[in-house]
């Protein structure tokens, strides 16, 4: 016969058990859902290159995050837009054949200053690393192909990056050629999380099919927050701390759908893009 005491035992093992199974069933939603998310960070680039419509970060640059429990809103957020009005100016309808030359002196230091809207970023770029992606945004830039351009894309559940670099503002545009994917083994991207104030590509790669390598093209996306991504994004640069605080304003106003990724509620144009060597 079962004594009180061993039925008071067996019922709190069977309690434990069934937490334990909620929780991993928990984690694993939040997987799916940052999955998700990450597969639809990718950037579909026309041209001559393949269009892959699914990835890890489609580029957009984008992941997953077991650790980031964050609950969506279930409406989209209403935060005033922190920000001031764009410049005049039009985008510029730019197109090349070609990847340029590599042109920039790996030994020295570039720095791309981003006058938005909402404040100055400026990224410190590296081109010992990264050369041939530090010299296509020195190219991309010296053309103004930056200029007036939005940034289309905000995510704030799971990952936490803003995108940019698109002058169509779909997600869509691009360059019309591919660079190929740099520093990929970095020491920042430790345990597979790309840290806050890192500056990545985003891309076509499809991390299931394993295809869509060496896709990267203007899209480029900042990081916020940490966000636990796969290394699978070129990280060429670091946000200065001035630029984090400016990102930081543009996170807290939020993202149109109310579900964790889309268009920022803030008017987050880049006015002006310049790179400077010193």
């Amino acid at each position: 016969m079962v004594s009180q005491e061993q039925r008071r035992r067996q019922l709190a093992r069977e309690k434990f058990l069934r937490q334990q199974q909620r929780r991993t069933a928990a984690r694993r939603k939040a997987r799916a859902r940052n999955a998700v998310i990450a597969s639809v960070l990718g950037v579909i680039l026309i041209g001559s290159v393949a269009l892959y419509t699914t990835g890890v970060l489609k580029d957009d640059g984008k992941k997953e995050n077991a650790s980031a429990e964050v609950t969506p809103s279930a409406s989209p957020s209403k935060a005033p837009d922190p920000c001031e009005k764009p410049a005049e100016g039009k985008v510029k309808e730019l197109t090349f054949k070609k990847e340029p030359d590599v042109a920039v002196d790996k030994s020295a230091k570039y720095t791309m200053d981003l006058q938005t809207t909402c404040g100055d970023i400026s990224i410190a770029m590296d081109a010992a690393k990264t050369p041939r992606t530090v010299n296509s945004f020195d190219f991309l830039v010296n053309k103004g192909y930056l200029d007036h351009t939005k940034c289309h894309r905000l995510t704030t559940a799971g990952i936490y990056v803003l995108q940019c670099g698109d002058p169509q503002g779909t997600g869509m545009g691009g360059p019309g050629y591919t660079i190929p994917d740099e520093n990929l083994k970095d020491k920042s991207l430790k345990g597979g999380v790309y840290p806050a104030g890192t500056v990545a590509m985003a891309n076509q790669y499809n991390a299931q099919t394993k295809e869509g390598r060496n896709s990267g093209g203007s899209q480029f996306f900042l990081v916020y927050q940490d966000s636990q991504l796969p290394p699978d994004y070129t990280p060429f640069g670091t946000i200065s701390a001035s630029g984090m605080k400016v990102l930081e304003k543009i996170a807290k106003a939020g993202e149109s759908t109310g579900q964790g990724d889309g268009t920022p509620n803030a008017t987050v144009v880049i006015n002006k893009a310049t790179v400077k060597e010193s």
